[in-house]
């Protein structure tokens, strides 16, 4: 997937994985890989910088934790977070649905305005 088409929707992506549950940053892109059948295969230099962002905005919230005795910073999403994954996946399917209306040429919704197809 090119650079360009991650664009504006890495936040969102991040917000939706977190929305599961906590997770430490390799966990989420594994996550972000495995939930996307491997079109997401993120490096760490993306996905940490959008991490701190959001934590940042007040969306993402981190602490410390400890496994095998190696310490890990996990984070996790705060009430504004929660809110944000919501909006997101709702600006989201609107998009998707408007998009695919376009590329797929077929169901206009039932608007009469919707104008003649283009060969």
């Amino acid at each position: 997937m090119s650079q360009d088409m991650m664009r504006g929707h890495l936040d969102g992506l991040v917000l939706a994985v977190l929305a599961t549950g906590p997770s430490h940053g390799y966990g989420l892109i594994e996550a972000l890989r495995d939930r996307s059948g491997g079109v997401f295969d993120l490096p760490e230099g993306s996905v940490y910088p959008a991490l701190h962002r959001l934590e940042r905005a007040g969306l993402v919230a981190s602490g410390w934790s400890e496994v095998g005795g190696r310490r890990r910073r996990v984070y996790s999403l705060t009430a504004s977070g929660r809110r944000a994954a919501e909006e997101r996946r709702s600006e989201w399917r609107s998009f998707s649905a408007a998009v695919e209306r376009v590329f797929g040429g077929g169901d206009t919704g039932g608007r009469a305005d919707a104008g003649p197809a283009v060969a």
